[in-house]
């Protein structure tokens, strides 16, 4: 169940960062690509969010989420080379802590 977690977390990340990416784009036309391929990544996300849900209390899933912070954090620093400050890592990290916790339950 966890895989399946970590597989709507990344989903979800790639979507995030196709629409940073449309904003980005030189044409309306490569915009609108960017944003669809956002809404199809965000499609099969919501499909096996709802797998997960089936199998996993929404007090232990949903908080699993929060490993987008750290996945959008991370590649908009590698993609983009946005700056990560010392609040944003720390902040990161008791992120990870949680997870760790939450993870531990499932």
């Amino acid at each position: 169940m966890l895989l399946l977690i970590i597989v709507v977390s990344l989903l979800s990340c790639s979507a995030q960062l196709c629409q940073k990416q449309a904003t980005r784009a030189a044409t309306r036309r490569s915009t609108m690509r960017w944003i669809m391929v956002s809404m199809l990544l965000l499609g099969f996300a919501m499909l096996i969010w709802l797998v997960v849900l089936q199998r996993v209390p929404v007090s232990q899933a949903y908080p699993m989420l929060s490993l987008n912070f750290i996945f959008v954090a991370l590649a908009g620093r590698m993609l983009w080379r946005e700056r990560l400050t010392l609040r944003q890592i720390v902040g990161t990290l008791l992120v990870v802590t949680g997870v760790a916790l939450m993870a531990s339950q499932l």
